[in-house]
């Protein structure tokens, strides 16, 4: 998702071309793409490029109830601020930015939107992922998936020292 801005850093401050964003971000490694979809817009500033943006991503995760992995669909809005590391007009090269993780226009004019996204996805993924708000999770002693159905498993049998507290649960 990378985007040439040569024209845009030429520009005068306040211009704001818009763009689409069609594509994967791997967000966490090993191959876990998230398919991401929405605009953005870029706006030209004193010291770089601005860009804002309002996206769509659907990432594959694993249920923290009964592992069965499925589709999470995430909304990011996010803002940042691009700053060049190469003079657009003389082509020499800027002091890199001062505060650390600043993202940065490349020596040939072109902003890489993957980090800023996969860094928003991570942050908007659940802490805890769950297939469904009524996942029943696995069975504690043979760990069938419940989703599916009871599984075999004979009924928890009630320890007496618990009784007092099992008739308070009943009322």
């Amino acid at each position: 998702m990378q985007i040439n801005v040569a024209q845009l850093l030429k520009g005068s401050i306040g211009a704001t071309p818009d763009y689409q964003v069609d594509g994967t971000v791997d967000v966490v490694g090993g191959g876990s793409d998230a398919t991401v979809r929405g605009g953005v817009r870029l706006m030209r500033t004193q010291r770089g490029i601005l860009v804002k943006g309002e996206l769509r991503a659907e990432v594959e995760l694993t249920c923290s109830r009964c592992l069965s992995l499925y589709h999470c669909p995430v909304r990011l809005s996010f803002e940042e601020e691009y700053i060049p590391i190469m003079d657009i007009v003389s082509g020499a090269p800027l002091a890199p930015p001062g505060e650390p993780g600043s993202f940065i226009v490349d020596e040939h004019n072109v902003i890489d939107l993957s980090e800023a996204i996969r860094q928003y996805t991570l942050l908007a993924v659940p802490m805890k992922p769950l297939c469904r708000e009524d996942c029943a999770g696995l069975c504690p002693r043979c760990g069938h998936n419940l989703n599916q159905g009871p599984c075999g498993c004979p009924q928890e049998v009630n320890d007496a020292r618990w009784s007092e507290l099992s008739k308070l649960r009943n009322k």
